[in-house]
């Protein structure tokens, strides 16, 4: 069987975000505005790839100053950099699931980096497609992509995390 690009369904799938804030508290968001696709190898998956291009400006975390703060140059800077970009360059088995490692663009800066992927299998939608369901996560130390603003604390600690965890959720509907 040959390589079968599945097309991300965007309605059905999420990009998200969580970091912590004040040290403590996690905050959560997610991007609005993304594409991307998968093309399986169903012989041989380690043949597989994947990409996403994700629309900077479309941040939410359900807080308009914070987003703005995040789409400004001490963050994101989405005027001068719209887009981030995943593309895949390897991957690998693991049990029932995969790991798949790719370059990841963020604010400009290139970084390897390592989704731990659940394959969920696939499944028919009621109007006949077929859908294929995959869950993953990585995390990512901000400071790697330039992004270094932050405010110390009175108390010790900073105000926003260095770790940032990435979590994805997939639909993928097989092409025509």
């Amino acid at each position: 069987m040959a390589t079968v690009r599945w097309n991300i369904d965007t309605a059905h799938s999420n990009v998200e975000f969580v970091a912590r804030h004040l040290v403590v508290t996690k905050v959560r968001g997610h991007f609005a505005k993304w594409t991307g696709h998968i093309d399986i190898d169903h012989d041989d998956v380690t043949k597989s790839s994947a990409s996403a291009t994700i629309e900077v400006a479309s941040i939410d975390t359900r807080e308009a100053q914070r987003d703005g703060h995040l789409k400004s140059p001490d963050f994101l800077d989405a005027e001068k950099f719209p887009q981030i970009t995943f593309a895949s360059t390897k991957v690998e088995k693991d049990g029932s699931d995969l790991k798949v490692t790719g370059d990841l663009t963020i604010h400009g800066v290139t970084k390897s980096v390592t989704l731990e992927v659940e394959n969920h299998g696939t499944n028919k939608d009621p109007w006949g497609n077929t859908r294929a369901l995959f869950a993953g996560k990585t995390h990512i130390n901000r400071k790697d992509f330039g992004l270094g603003w932050n405010q110390v604390l009175e108390t010790g600690g900073v105000l926003v995390s260095e770790k940032i965890e990435i979590e994805i959720e997939i639909q993928a509907v097989k092409a025509a």
